[in-house]
């Protein structure tokens, strides 16, 4: 992680002294703590459970709380979607409402969230902020693939980066 803060302060640094514009509408993001949960069994509590065998969907309502090994997710509203004929797995999560997900290492927040277990998909819409240990990036939409620990945050996006010297 550090590699990679260094490198972006280094890129932005090089822009400025090009100057080339900041990378306003997007940035290439690395994540490890949110691959952490992948593959782990997924606990969900909430207020109301409302179930459709129908529709092979589940939507959980009132302070929702989701866990996946050291990922947690906690929303107002949660959908989960299972496999079509197989309803013993979970194909997606979408979480709607004050969306916080976190590991150890990072946290995002953001309006909307859609996770796709089977493809290890995450994606985080509506005043994104995530933070990575002191540094923070926010945007209007961060995808992660959970399976190479990889992110992209996009529209207007702003980022503080702690760079870990103090002034004398």
């Amino acid at each position: 992680m550090r590699s990679f803060l260094k490198l972006l302060s280094l890129t932005i640094a090089l822009g400025a002294s090009l100057g080339l514009p900041a990378a306003a509408q997007e940035a290439q993001l690395a994540f490890k703590g949110l691959k952490s949960g992948a593959g782990q069994p997924v606990e969900v509590t909430a207020d109301v459970l409302e179930v459709s065998q129908k529709e092979g969907e589940a939507r959980f309502k009132g302070h929702v709380i989701v866990t996946q090994g050291q990922l947690k997710l906690s929303s107002d509203d949660l959908l989960v979607t299972y496999v079509k004929g197989d309803q013993s797995k979970i194909d997606s999560l979408h979480a709607t409402g004050n969306v916080l997900m976190s590991t150890p290492s990072e946290a995002a927040k953001a309006a909307d969230a859609l996770y796709t277990l089977t493809s290890g998909n995450l994606v985080m819409t509506g005043d994104v902020l995530l933070t990575q240990g002191q540094s923070v990036i926010s945007g209007q939409k961060l995808s992660v693939d959970l399976n190479t620990g990889t992110g992209r945050m996009e529209g207007r996006v702003k980022t503080v980066l702690q760079t870990g010297t103090t002034a004398p």
